[in-house]
């Protein structure tokens, strides 16, 4: 998604990243913030959330992003093993100019485990630089 506003068009659908939650983070995570969550059932829902949003803050380093305006609509499928790959994905839903600078962009984010089923998904919101206009003679 390294591309401004402009370059954006609804249906673009873009990695960003992967991770492995391994049973000892899952472990320290559950001591921490989690102590009646059994181990068992997988990865909690707050540190999936958690992953997609370190994978979504790296990608977007090196997006023209300039704000968040809003993560909605999350919803958790299903709690995987700890050791599983989960990817992360983003597609353009819908974008709208705000001037000649900025523009909305609204993407629905996933994370998909291994087999490429849901695990994770939620709607954000955020503006991107748009592209200079051309100087007119």
């Amino acid at each position: 998604m390294p591309a401004a506003f402009d370059d954006l068009y609804i249906g673009q659908s873009v990695s960003i990243g992967a991770g492995v939650i391994s049973e000892e983070e899952l472990a320290a995570f559950c001591k921490s913030y989690a102590p009646t969550w059994d181990v068992n059932d997988g990865v909690p829902d707050a540190l999936i959330f958690a992953l997609w949003s370190k994978l979504e803050t790296e990608a977007a380093s090196h997006w023209p992003q300039t704000k968040r305006l809003a993560v909605d609509a999350l919803r958790w499928s299903r709690n995987p093993p700890p050791g599983e790959l989960l990817r992360g994905r983003l597609t353009v839903m819908g974008k709208d100019a705000v001037g000649d600078t900025k523009g909305v962009v609204i993407a629905q984010n996933d994370v998909l485990d291994e087999a490429g089923r849901l695990v994770f998904s939620c709607l954000t919101r955020s503006v991107f630089q748009r592209l200079p206009k051309a100087p007119i003679d």
